[in-house]
């Protein structure tokens, strides 16, 4: 095992984890975070928070998720992530962003299996006026251009 990369035992452990964390839906045709595809795509972004991924596999294992039944697992994920850890959440991060990359999620959520730029998507208005309180709030920084103009 690299420090760079997941062991086998590791890549085996998340996909048990992913797969729990978002279950296939056969009813929506979407598939779960433990689609070969996805998991592989979950590994690959890993980047930087590979230490905080890695101890969150760790501290999931710790808590004997592999012998638990699926409601006992997904309670065990959810107690975890409402404690809103470094790790976990960092965990949770790489396997939903992952998931929600993948074009059969996206077309299964009525999407284009595109990057959302450059075409962009249109995004319905919303009231502007929520944000007059903000607008009228003073600055919460020194503005450098009002000393020059004195």
């Amino acid at each position: 095992m690299g420090n760079d990369s997941l062991s086998a035992a590791e890549i085996d452990a998340l996909r048990e984890i992913a797969g729990t964390m978002v279950p296939a839906d056969a009813a929506l045709g979407v598939p779960g975070a433990d689609d070969p595809a996805i998991l592989a795509d979950i590994v690959k972004s890993i980047g930087r928070d590979l230490p905080l991924v890695r101890k969150a596999l760790a501290e999931i294992a710790a808590r004997s998720f592999g012998s638990l039944d699926r409601d006992k697992r997904e309670a065990l994920i959810n107690d975890m992530y409402a404690s809103r850890g470094a790790p976990i959440v960092a965990l949770g991060r790489v396997v939903l962003g992952a998931y929600y990359r993948d074009d059969r999620v996206l077309l299964a959520l009525k999407q284009e299996a595109r990057a959302p730029f450059p075409k962009g998507y249109t995004l319905e208005q919303g009231d502007w006026a929520l944000l007059d309180a903000v607008r009228g709030r003073p600055p919460l920084w020194r503005d450098d251009r009002r000393e020059l103009a004195k």
